[in-house]
């Protein structure tokens, strides 16, 4: 059996939950079994997850487990895991799947690869799957010997696929031991738009911008084509934009399905964290920036003089 964990917000399912789903159905194909998601504390409905690929849906619900706390938590996967028999343990590669993958592979005495990005295949019978390295710049399969294995699957990997319908809703009775930790407070990121490693859409910028008084024509670019904002680390250092917007090896990693980056020189530690995205739009007047090198697409003209133009023509489109 392949076990899923799924993240909810607010009660609603993130997308990476979903592509959890569709990634483990599709894991548990291969290996002729069946898929079955986890849900833990609150949400709206667990039910929908059968529609992408889960032949059932478990649930656990406790006091202990209201806030995320990776100690909580990694017990309670790893309890279902053993009580349900799972062979497989999938959770998503965000920060909360990453800080549970050890525990939880460790409690299991499980393999682990994190940030996996296919599906794995079963070659003469050794399980083996494939994730980028050395920053998406090359790829490498990994061999699990373990009965039991524990992969993330990278965000943007593939697609959740909504095809199927409502799975049976189980709740389990399970003790959780209560947290070592205090939770003080919890401030989250608001807005309708998806977060950065969630989002296929993302426009970028840097200090090319000369200053936040000019960063309207990035929201207005991101607006007309429902993307996320992001920014590079001077920009975040300098306060022009908040540090969760900074993207690159010490900020978030992307892998939208675009990427735009405007004014950004492309230095090796931005790229580390965006290189992934599949398709890379540079916009800059320096013919010998960097980022030329990585970009599907570049525009080398003044960021002031098309990014104004590239939005009135989408909307033009649009329209």
């Amino acid at each position: 059996m392949v076990l899923v964990y799924t993240e909810a917000h607010n009660g609603q399912f993130k997308k990476a939950a979903l592509e959890a789903v569709t990634y483990g159905n599709k894991t548990a194909q291969v290996m002729g079994t069946k898929c079955v998601a986890l849900v833990i504390g609150e949400a709206t409905n667990p039910a929908e997850l059968g529609k992408y690929g889960a032949a059932e849906v478990m649930t656990v619900n406790s006091g202990n487990l209201a806030h995320f706390d990776s100690q909580t938590y990694g017990h309670a996967i790893s309890a279902v895991a053993q009580q349900a028999g799972a062979k497989v343990v999938i959770l998503p590669h965000s920060s909360t799947g990453k800080s549970l993958a050890g525990r939880v592979a460790v409690k299991l005495n499980a393999g682990c690869v994190s940030g996996a990005n296919a599906i794995h295949t079963m070659d003469g019978g050794v399980f083996k799957v494939k994730k980028n390295v050395f920053s998406g710049k090359a790829v490498a399969e990994y061999q699990l010997n373990s009965d039991i294995k524990v992969l993330t699957l990278s965000g943007n990997s593939l697609k959740a696929e909504d095809g199927g319908a409502d799975a049976t809703v189980t709740a389990m009775d399970l003790e959780v031991p209560a947290s070592r930790v205090t939770i003080l407070g919890v401030d989250k990121q608001q807005g309708d738009l998806a977060p950065l490693p969630e989002a296929e859409l993302v426009v970028s910028a840097g200090r090319g911008m000369k200053g936040p008084e000019n960063w309207g024509i990035i929201e207005d670019l991101a607006k007309v084509i429902g993307a996320t904002t992001a920014c590079s680390r001077p920009v975040a250092d300098t306060g022009w934009r908040p540090h969760h917007e900074h993207v690159g090896q010490t900020g978030v990693a992307i892998k939208p399905n675009l990427y735009i980056a405007a004014g950004i020189s492309g230095a090796i530690q931005h790229l580390a964290g965006v290189n992934s995205s599949k398709c890379i739009v540079v916009i800059n007047k320096d013919p010998e920036a960097p980022f030329f090198k990585a970009a599907d697409y570049g525009v080398c003209a003044d960021l002031f003089d098309v990014v104004p133009k590239l939005t009135e023509a989408i909307k033009k489109a649009k329209a």
